[in-house]
């Protein structure tokens, strides 16, 4: 039998490479789709140099055509689409005042926008199966607006609202949709980046302070194997001495 298909909508270096990797070791395929494939090359060589198998795919989550084109050809060329994972991003920070209308919709098209059409797609080729996960990635902000964060988390509310709807709707179909909450700063360079603009050294924080993200590849991997009769809708993690 061929290998289930796991597809990874904003497959970045860091949440989508850990993902990506979890669902490779556990015997998934896995499929990678950013706007610049090439950026993902040493991923896939590192996951094909460990006995798995993963493919690479420019595509521009927020046009619809490259993401209708994209996902029939995965299902006509790979295989059946198991796990669908939106994990695209568009985490800036802007003072009201100076958040252009340009800057707020092109943050609620990389942070909702993206998650719908993800979402569309992955259930038009998932409810005649009637089986299938659909996953999104959230954050803090999908929960409670910050300074300086209008754009970004008006749309991840909407992200929320978005899966919400599609568990009521397409739960009873077969199939799990789940949001998670990673309310939690993630150890990326970006997110050193910002520590750092802080005055703060990232490297003398206490153990465990920022999110591993091994262990948000870990969630959604638990996640995807839960059984019907125990579906988690909603998942919030966050590390042991973060504030909520």
């Amino acid at each position: 039998m061929s290998k289930p298909v796991c597809l990874i909508v904003g497959a970045g270096d860091y949440i989508g490479a850990a993902i990506a990797k979890r669902f490779a070791r556990g015997g998934f395929t896995v499929c990678l789709a950013r706007r610049d494939a090439s950026k993902s090359s040493a991923l896939i060589k590192e996951i094909q140099a460990s006995g798995g198998t993963a493919h690479s795919y420019s595509m521009d989550a927020r046009e619809e055509g490259q993401v209708i084109e994209r996902y029939d050809a995965i299902e006509t060329d790979i295989g059946p689409l198991e796990i669908v994972i939106s994990n695209a991003g568009g985490n800036v920070n802007f003072p009201i005042r100076e958040t252009t209308e340009r800057v707020f919709y092109k943050v609620w098209q990389m942070a909702c926008l993206t998650g719908f059409l993800a979402g569309r797609e992955a259930a038009r080729h998932m409810v005649p199966r009637g089986r299938g996960s659909i996953f999104f990635t959230g954050a803090t902000a999908s929960l409670r607006g910050g300074s300086g964060y209008a754009a970004f988390s008006s749309a991840k509310f909407g992200l929320r609202a978005l899966a919400q709807s599609m568990a009521r709707e397409l739960g009873p179909q077969g199939l799990h949709i789940a949001h998670l909450i990673i309310d939690s700063g993630v150890d990326t360079a970006f997110v050193r980046d910002r520590i750092k603009e802080r005055g703060i050294n990232p490297d003398e924080l206490p153990q465990d302070t920022l999110m591993n993200p091994d262990s948000i590849g870990e969630a959604y991997w638990n996640l995807h194997h839960q059984t019907r009769d125990a579906w988690t809708h909603e998942m919030d993690i966050r590390p042991f001495a973060e504030k909520f």
